[in-house]
């Protein structure tokens, strides 16, 4: 049977209405469920994972720091950054969750070669990087086989967005841009390079794909 995938295109979402969705659409889908990619942005937000200390919370201003589910440290999310939600059946798409990050890497390394760029990964620190500095972040909650969070890339986002912490835990660590390193871009002209990539590495390439844009609604 081909997989089916619907892609959504969702604007700005702020960051706990949104995890609250991918929550229950977890908690509520079943063996028949489509699989989900969410594009998005957020509104300014530092988020820290399962994993996070608060100390890495330098200075966040005016900025909320939410709690979350994910796995790993704390990050930042705001405009200008591509945010990717992967809502999947990792038991039916036959993934590992080493496979799940291992794919999400390759995808954007590719894309990025797409602009150029030549980046990589670090061992034991997963994202990726160009030159030992941080361009894309990931994480990710399995439940039940079935994952949801996802990564994000920094196209455009304020330079100084990352300077209130630690990204990922990390004292020191430089973050950059798609547009610090190639002609400018949006985040949805990255969604599309993106994209193919991703399904290739998820094994979602012969996916029947139904693809929504729209605001922000409850999924």
């Amino acid at each position: 049977m081909t997989a089916a995938l619907t892609i959504r295109t969702l604007g700005e979402v702020a960051y706990a209405p949104a995890v609250a969705a991918m929550q229950r659409f977890t908690t509520e889908r079943n063996a028949d469920t489509a699989d989900e990619i969410w594009l998005l942005e957020h509104p300014p937000v530092f988020t820290l994972g399962t994993n996070a200390a608060n100390e890495h919370v330098l200075d966040a201003g005016s900025v909320p720091v939410v709690q979350t589910d994910r796995g790993g440290q704390v990050t930042w999310h705001g405009p200008g950054q591509l945010v990717v939600y992967l809502l999947l059946d990792l038991k039916r798409l036959k993934l590992s969750v080493k496979s799940l990050v291992h794919g999400m890497e390759a995808a954007v390394i590719a894309m990025l070669h797409d602009y150029g760029i030549e980046a990589r990964c670090e061992a034991g620190a997963p994202g990726v990087y160009v030159d030992g500095d941080k361009i894309a972040s990931l994480g990710v909650r399995v439940k039940r086989g079935r994952c949801y969070h996802g990564l994000a890339v920094n196209v455009s986002n304020d330079p100084d967005a990352f300077s209130g912490i630690n990204p990922c835990g990390y004292q020191g660590l430089k973050t950059l841009r798609i547009s610090d390193l190639a002609d400018p871009a949006d985040t949805a002209e990255v969604a599309t390079k993106l994209l193919p990539h991703l399904l290739r590495e998820l094994q979602l390439e012969g996916a029947e794909v139904t693809n929504s844009q729209s605001e922000w609604q409850p999924v």
